[in-house]
């Protein structure tokens, strides 16, 4: 069976969102353009990675070829939540990321995980062979607010530890920094206590 490729050449909106609370959150990406919706399923750390790659692509791109770079806004236009019905297509595995001069667009291509390792060549190219993916070309000025979005939603999870920057849960945290030791919040040791674990 030939692979599916989910082209979107000006979507409407593609963002990262979440579903579920913080510390059981399962990340998503949709592409939208016109009546089409596409939802994939991805690890925080790909969109974390994603976010962080389309900066550096954009700087690249200004370096050698002179495109204009957006402005960095902390202000995010798109702060709605996911569309739904939230249907995952598939879940990610291998990220592309490329500049198309011609367009003066960045494309994203987001593969489905398979059970062996995908070849790169398919990667950004219309080969029948090679597991399902969805195409995204953005403006500059997309692929900014995305990055900018991404990083409002992985920092809106749970607050990390002080101290083993592990996140913290509303049920307790046992921090490897203190030995799996448990100390009530604003409490001093007491007489005799010195703390060391």
């Amino acid at each position: 069976m030939s692979r599916v490729i989910h082209v979107f050449r000006t979507p409407d909106r593609f963002v990262v969102g979440t579903v579920g609370e913080p510390g059981d959150r399962v990340f998503y990406l949709q592409a939208v353009q016109d009546t089409r919706l596409i939802s994939v399923l991805l690890e925080k750390q790909q969109v974390q990675v994603l976010a962080e790659r389309l900066v550096a692509l954009l700087e690249e791109v200004h370096r050698r070829f002179g495109a204009e770079l957006p402005a960095e806004s902390p202000v995010v236009g798109d702060l709605d939540p996911l569309t739904v019905p939230v249907e995952e297509e598939f879940r990610v595995g291998t990220m592309g990321l490329g500049w198309d001069a011609e367009a003066s667009s960045v494309v994203v291509e987001l593969l489905a995980v398979t059970e062996g390792e995908v070849d790169e060549s398919v990667v950004l190219d219309d080969t029948d062979e090679g597991p399902d993916s969805v195409r995204v070309f953005l403006t500059a000025e997309q692929a900014r607010e995305f990055a900018t979005r991404s990083e409002l939603v992985i920092s809106a999870g749970r607050l990390p530890c002080p101290l083993c920057d592990e996140p913290l849960d509303p049920a307790g945290h046992v921090c490897v920094r203190t030995n799996g030791y448990r100390r009530g919040v604003g409490m001093s040791p007491s007489a005799g206590e010195t703390g060391q674990g």
